[in-house]
């Protein structure tokens, strides 16, 4: 989905400075060869549909190759796991690199189109080894990967990251610092709520998705309750009917895509708009439930004479059903 949402080129750079698996970076690279095959260019098998990308030119394929994809971790196992992965994916020569990127010797300098990332949630770092450019102080991690992420995005570049909800509402100055940031200083385009056990049995916290664009205004947030993503929330996951992120993906093509900050959802609805000056005068908290309206549904009571009326009836039945009982012992 957040793939879908930012819909990388294949002239962009994409970055992920957590990369992980890469598995942000090899469907970045699937999404590419997608929009860049031809109706004859694509076959399927028992696995599904392939995309040749038939109308990529040379110069594509050697820029998507060489000068499009990268990826970074400071864990050597998973540095070996995002290249194997990536190989397997058909990305033949993939720029992972092991690299604290929150640390001092990764330049802060804008160097990326599109960054793609779910960093490590709730994790901390020495303020010894912390990169010396970060503006916001604080050891927590999943604040210094959002300053990061903007300081090396160009002006115009797109990101896509998934946040602890913790971020979306933290009281500290940090969390406040940040918030003000994205909002202040990028297009803040949507925070789409993810249910809490999306990620299990690995994690149970709740988080959101944030996409924002450096350089932009935002002038209204598009907020979007994501209930339920094809898999139950439990550590199972199995696979069932409900599933909101086709109508999220839509919703947000043809509402925050087109800009229509006037739109107005139906009661039906899962997203709303908020003002930027309503989440400045909220300290720029931006967790859904401080914003989402609650829509009461009146409920309808009997009155209290045909109550009781019903609760004399059912004593009569039970008085009739120990009589017959009694009779039978």
């Amino acid at each position: 989905m957040m793939v879908d949402i930012v819909n990388p080129t294949k002239n962009d750079k994409i970055c992920d400075p957590a990369c992980g698996t890469a598995g942000f970076l090899i469907n970045a690279y699937k999404h590419i060869l997608k929009e860049n095959t031809s109706k004859d260019g694509i076959f399927e098998d028992e696995i599904g549909a392939h995309y040749t990308a038939d109308l990529f030119s040379s110069d594509d394929w050697k820029r998507i190759k060489t000068n499009t994809l990268f990826g970074y971790d400071f864990s050597t196992k998973m540095v070996r796991v995002g290249m194997m992965n990536s190989i397997l994916h058909g990305i033949t020569s993939p720029h992972i690199t092991y690299q604290d990127t929150l640390g001092k010797h990764y330049v802060h300098n804008e160097e990326f189109d599109v960054i793609l990332a779910n960093p490590p949630f709730k994790g901390s770092i020495l303020k010894s080894n912390i990169h010396p450019d970060f503006k916001v102080i604080t050891t927590k991690t999943e604040l210094l990967f959002l300053e990061l992420m903007y300081d090396k995005l160009f002006v115009g570049g797109r990101c896509a990251v998934i946040v602890p909800d913790g971020v979306l509402f933290g009281s500290s100055n940090a969390h406040q610092k940040i918030r003000e940031m994205l909002i202040e200083n990028t297009e803040l385009k949507a925070v789409i709520s993810l249910p809490s056990g999306i990620f299990k049995p690995y994690a149970g916290v709740s988080t959101a998705i944030l996409i924002f664009t450096k350089g932009d205004e935002t002038k209204k947030v598009w907020f979007y309750d994501l209930q339920a993503d094809g898999f139950s929330l439990d550590d199972k996951r199995a696979q069932i009917t409900e599933n909101d992120i086709p109508d999220c993906k839509a919703k947000f093509k043809e509402i925050v895509g087109a800009r229509k900050y006037d739109a107005i959802p139906t009661e039906t609805d899962k997203w709303f708009w908020v003002d930027k000056e309503e989440l400045k005068a909220n300290k720029y908290d931006l967790s859904i439930s401080k914003y989402k309206k609650i829509i009461y549904t009146p409920v309808v009571y009997e009155k209290p004479e045909v109550l009781l009326s019903q609760i004399k009836e059912l004593e009569g039945k039970i008085l009739v059903g120990l009589e017959e009982v009694g009779k039978m012992i």
